[in-house]
């Protein structure tokens, strides 16, 4: 369902959309206009369930990239516009931005030696991180930003991560469907609850992670396997 176009949005106001179970999107990269869009089935990525292949999990821990939170916000979110069609329009862009400098919003970072080549980024209320888009660069690039954003939300205490949508994608990594009122329960109860981005062993650092070697506190569940 879409609520209707919001062309004064103010980043208070997107905060209170998010915890209203609402997100925005626009037509295109340069549209003046922001639409509403509470979705009647909602796309959810329960973080006790994700899910990936044997022959990915081999290829995250081989790849030979670094991985960091928070180095690169803007240019994730760059990135992800990047294409054809895109519902980022700048000012939506520039919102996050907003969001990002308050500390609501985070990207994760897949870095080839200088060169960004994978992301994803999203905004955190209480213990509910949304997801709101991911690009890649390089083969499974995403799907190694995904794994570790999941290692890192269940560190921090995070009980709901929100894709929006289910894609084919997210459904092959773990992602389920839900419906509009059993989403808005949901949230609710992870906007009750704490969760931190920043857990122990996870602090943005400019060294980043090394792949392929386990990130502090995290645990066997980020890499099960099918």
């Amino acid at each position: 369902m879409q609520i209707g176009p919001h062309p004064d949005l103010t980043p208070e106001t997107l905060l209170r959309g998010y915890a209203l179970g609402i997100f925005p999107m626009a037509e295109s990269r340069d549209d003046t206009e922001v639409h509403w869009v509470d979705p009647r089935h909602r796309g959810i990525l329960p973080l006790d369930g994700f899910h990936i292949s044997r022959s990915l999990a081999r290829h995250i821990r081989r790849a030979g990239v670094t991985v960091t939170a928070d180095r690169a916000f803007d240019a994730v979110v760059t990135a992800c516009a990047d294409r054809e069609e895109t519902w980022i329009s700048r000012q939506i862009q520039t919102l996050y931005r907003a969001l990002h400098a308050a500390g609501f919003a985070h990207s994760l970072e897949v870095w080839e030696g200088e060169a960004l080549v994978g992301g994803v980024y999203g905004v955190k209320l209480g213990s509910a991180f949304f997801g709101e888009s991911m690009f890649s660069r390089r083969t499974d690039a995403s799907k190694l930003a995904l794994a570790w954003l999941v290692d890192r939300l269940r560190a921090g205490g995070f009980t709901l991560f929100d894709t929006q949508f289910l894609t084919p994608h997210l459904a092959s990594l773990g992602g389920v469907e839900v419906t509009r009122g059993a989403y808005h329960r949901m949230l609710q109860d992870a906007l009750g609850r704490s969760a931190t981005f920043d857990p122990p062993g996870y602090s943005p650092s400019p060294s980043g992670v090394v792949a392929g070697s386990a990130p502090a506190g995290s645990t066997q569940r980020s890499t099960q396997t099918s």
